[in-house]
Order: C-alpha cells, then structure tokens, then sequence
C-alpha cells in the first residue's frame, strides 16, 4: 500500500485520497462500510490512477454519487474510485448537451430548460449523475437515456478512449454495453430539440410533482429498488403480496410506494438487504414471478 500510495501522490492531491473512507457518507441509502482506498481524481488524472491500480493489482470498484447502490457494512476491499464533482461540467452547443459523467442528471435537465432545450425533462427528477444514468440507461415517466443520447465517451479496460454511437451503446432496460465491457463513462452527449422553456418548465414541474406525491423522499432510498418485472408493476405485486411497511431493523418497503425498500430508521445495509430477500421470496411464492433488484450490490455483507 505504501508504494502504491507514493504513485498515487504524484497524481492526486491529499483531498483525492482517503483511506479507510465510510461509504455511508457516499450513497443515498446512507448506509455501507469503509472502502479500504477511496479516490477522486479528476478527469486529466482518471487514466494514470486507473494505469496504476492495475499495475499494482489492486481491486478497482467505480462508483458514481451512490444514488442507486446498496454496499454492504463491511465496505469494500481495494479501491473505490468515485466520478463525482470533479468532473461534473456541462456545456451546450446548438441543440446538444454535454455533459461529464459527475454531473448530476437533475442539474443537466434544468441547463438544458435554461437554454429551450426540450427532450431531458423526464430526467430532472432522477437523483444520478450522467455515468450512472447512462451505465443504466435509467428512465422515468416515458423516457430513457437512449431516447436522447447522440454519443458516449468511455475509458476502456486498455486505457483506450473511445468514442460510441447510440447505436454502439447496446441499450437495453436498465441496461448498456458499458457493464459487459467494464467501461468507464467520462461524458455524454444529448440530442435535444428547441421548445418553449415556459412549457419544458411546466413539464419538469409536473413531473417534479409527480414523484413527490408518489415516492417517499423523505427517507434515504436508492430509488426503485426492483426493476419492472414483464408483464406487471413491481409495487403492485408487492403491496398485493401484504408486505406494506414490511420492516426489518431500521429498514422497511415503504407504505407510500411499494417498490421503494427504505432506510426509516438507522438501517444497516443487512437490514435492507433482509427486507429485499424477503420481498423476493414472498412474491416468488404468491405468484411465481422473481423480482430483480434495480439497486447494485457491492461489497462485503
């Protein structure tokens, strides 16, 4: 570790480097123990950093501003290497939007309204950053990434940048080519077109709307923690199935809307992780159909 750091040192500042860092204080489920190396390089030194932790074989996990990861409590071995505000920027050029892959997707739907740029409105909503969005092809109220997307800058496992078409990206429900890959999202660009921005901002706030009548921010999730099952509405099945404040510990499925697993009270990740299994379960009993879950799971359980 010692070597490693010295060539660490040499790219990062002492801010970018943390050791033995908390992850609960990087997810939105607030939840996960320490990572043994936390870094946050900025985009000039991604490619060195990653250069040299291969060298020195050490385990790299990449992880964006936590919005849709459950890490277990006993953290994560090796290197969590985090795209966040250090490279956060987004530019606008005619109809398109730029945007790295810290940035966050609420703040590239309002740049994109700022400037009568319509098409990102379903994602001012959606509590991610571009990489994780575009990783994911994350959607909401009709829309997805891959309805917008124009092309994607990824780092690959060679340390070669690569430029990939829509096309190229392999979209699919909640997924993209960038897991089977191992790619890392550096930015994105999106297609847009021009509207009135008195109706893209009435758009956005009915969307806005929407989701707070409808989904319980008051407490710390990941979002939707299942993906949509063929066929049926992941709450549905789960209220259907009586697991309504279903709770485990300080986590619990949420009574406003059963496809949210929460942390109401202190959780532990093995908490939400408990509540999770028992929701799979349950619903694979009463109706034969397996819920996947939308949340990553990394980490030590």
């Amino acid at each position: 570790m010692k070597e490693l750091l010295k060539k660490l040192e040499q790219i990062l500042n002492e801010n970018q480097i943390k050791i033995n860092e908390p992850l609960d204080r990087h997810t939105t489920f607030r939840v996960g123990g320490p990572a043994d190396l936390y870094l946050a390089p900025e985009e000039t030194g991604l490619s060195a950093v990653m250069r040299i932790l291969s060298e020195e074989k050490m385990p790299v996990t990449v992880i964006g501003n936590g919005s849709n990861l459950l890490i277990g409590d006993k953290g994560i071995r090796g290197a969590v290497v985090e795209i966040g505000r250090q490279m956060s920027e987004i530019f606008v050029d005619g109809e398109y939007v730029r945007a790295k892959a810290g940035a966050f997707l609420s703040n590239t739907a309002q740049k994109a309204y700022q400037n009568g740029l319509s098409g990102l409105e379903f994602a001012a909503g959606i509590p991610g950053s571009v990489g994780g969005a575009i990783v994911m092809n994350a959607g909401a109220y009709g829309g997805e990434m891959k309805d917008i997307v124009d092309y994607v800058k990824v780092l690959s496992r060679n340390g070669e940048i690569l430029k990939l078409s829509n096309a190229q990206m392999e979209f699919g429900y909640r997924n993209s080519c960038v897991l089977k890959n191992e790619y890392l999202v550096l930015e994105a660009a999106f297609k847009l077109k021009k509207s009135d921005p008195a109706e893209i901002g009435k758009k956005m706030d009915s969307l806005r709307e929407q989701r707070r009548s409808k989904q319980p921010l008051e407490y710390p999730s990941a979002g939707s923690t299942f993906k949509r099952p063929e066929g049926y509405f992941a709450g549905k099945l789960i209220m259907d199935a009586g697991l309504s404040g279903y709770t485990v510990g300080g986590a619990k499925v949420s009574e406003k809307h059963c496809g949210f697993v929460v942390n109401y009270k202190d959780a532990s990740s093995a908490d939400i992780l408990a509540v999770i299994r028992h929701v799979q379960k349950t619903v694979k009993e009463r109706f034969g159909v397996d819920l996947q879950t939308e949340v990553k799971m990394l980490g030590e359980f």
